[in-house]
């Protein structure tokens, strides 16, 4: 699947153009995604220097897109084309009805890793992700 990923209030807390504090799971899901095969977009306002800044804070944050601004790496923009990035899905904090959290988004694209089960839920989250784990264990107690 390929996502559009939005930066500032999605990815993290929108301080434009200053990088804001990231947002809860943003990182452990966003890698998460990644590791099951999902194609990630850096989908964002931001360009030039900012638009740098953004993309390297996610590098360091564990994160590579596979393109920015453009439907895939090798995309050469120009006035003859719209600016609307082709994906599947779309994460923005300027949804109808706002910005639903990390953890609700990994649950709506991962629909089938879940029953009424907490503890059976847990065994579907990706372990490899210790740093995702512990952040849940706390949050949930389990």
């Amino acid at each position: 699947m390929i996502i559009a990923v939005d930066f500032d209030g999605t990815i993290v807390d929108h301080e434009y153009p200053l990088i804001g504090k990231p947002k809860l799971f943003a990182f452990e899901t966003l890698k998460a995604l990644q590791e099951k095969g999902h194609q990630l977009i850096l989908w964002t306002y931001r360009s030039g220097n900012e638009l740098k800044q953004a993309v390297e804070y996610c590098r360091r944050n564990g994160i590579e897109f596979y393109a920015v601004n453009k439907n895939y790496p090798e995309e050469v923009y120009d006035d003859s084309m719209s600016r609307k990035i082709m994906a599947d899905v779309y994460i923005d904090d300027r949804n109808v009805g706002g910005f639903l959290g990390w953890s609700e988004i990994w649950k709506i694209l991962n629909t089938d890793l879940y029953t009424d089960d907490p503890k059976k839920q847990m065994e579907n989250i990706p372990q490899s992700n210790s740093s995702l784990w512990e952040k849940i264990n706390k949050v949930f107690k389990i």
